[in-house]
């Protein structure tokens, strides 16, 4: 971990936390896989890898319904990535 990706992986951490309390079912567990596999990605500092797996796990909070606060700590991760200087779309934000 660095400085510059601390703070990310922070508040991946509180996410992550807030995922796995989530009551078990397959879609959790494949969002949970996805956010570990976000995880490693940020602490490799692999953009493209950061970028997939951004898409990946904003798809499956969508798709399970955005439960909590998971989409406010998503959201914060990704303004936490993005400070740091990591690109977390493919393209400009609408």
């Amino acid at each position: 971990m660095s400085d510059r990706t601390a703070p990310s992986l922070a508040t991946l951490d509180a996410l992550l936390a807030l995922l796995r309390a989530l009551p078990s079912s397959p879609q959790r567990d494949h969002l949970v896989a996805d956010a570990e596999a976000l995880q490693r990605a940020v602490a490799a500092f692999h953009m493209e890898a950061i970028r997939f797996r951004m898409y990946s796990v904003d798809r499956d909070l969508t798709q399970i319904g955005n439960p909590g606060d998971a989409r406010a700590r998503f959201e914060e991760l990704r303004q936490a990535l993005e400070t740091a200087g990591f690109h977390t779309r493919s393209h400009g934000a609408p």
